[in-house]
């Protein structure tokens, strides 16, 4: 059974962004190390980060089959030119099928019109055993909201931003959601990493 994590990098407050979309120095530690890595094969850009961030992220992400994200984050990255950032297969919660997308005939990516849940359900489906990574935000906390995540992957920097786009939105009232105690951490240059189990009553 595939596993759903949900994680990103995020500000002391919990903003994903500032409100404007820009993301400050929420991104500063990947390039601040000297050890070089990638996700994969397939990722043209490397990390250079400290090994303790090198580990970390290489342990939890160690078997991405596929990626969950909102249209927000595939329109301003251009679907990462057609090349997921990670995983074999990306799906798009959205509204509407982008249209005259230029990567749309060879791209990976599919377009999930009947929401979170139904996205979710495909890419586990797609992934088999492996793991089901859920972008943070407005996607993430839906399915949090609905019990769909295993996992929360936090990687704090230390900025406040005092407004932005939220780690948890999207969520709604409801009951508290409780996590175990954090299952690793680690002391990055500028970032501390942590894995949270996701209690289930």
């Amino acid at each position: 059974m595939a596993r759903t994590i949900m994680g990103a990098v995020v500000s002391l407050d919990g903003y994903l962004a500032k409100p404007n979309g820009e993301i400050g120095p929420l991104f500063e530690w990947y390039d601040n190390g000297d050890v070089e890595w990638r996700f994969s094969e397939k990722q043209e850009e490397s990390a250079r980060t400290t090994k303790a961030s090198k580990e970390f992220m290489e342990s939890v992400y160690s078997d991405i089959g596929a990626v969950v994200i909102g249209r927000r984050l595939f329109d301003e990255t251009n679907g990462w030119g057609g090349v997921p950032a990670a995983g074999d297969r990306v799906f798009v919660v959205t509204h509407s099928v982008p249209r005259n997308w230029e990567f749309a005939a060879t791209a990976p990516f599919t377009f999930v019109t009947d929401g979170v849940e139904s996205a979710i359900e495909q890419a586990k489906e797609f992934t088999g055993d492996g793991q089901v990574d859920v972008a943070a935000g407005q996607v993430g906390g839906q399915a949090l909201r609905l019990g769909l995540i295993d996992q929360v992957v936090m990687n704090v920097v230390p900025v406040v931003f005092g407004a932005g786009r939220p780690f948890f939105a999207a969520m709604g009232p409801g009951e508290d959601i409780l996590f175990s105690n954090p299952t690793k951490v680690a002391q990055g240059d500028r970032v501390t990493h942590l894995l949270y189990d996701v209690r289930r009553n």
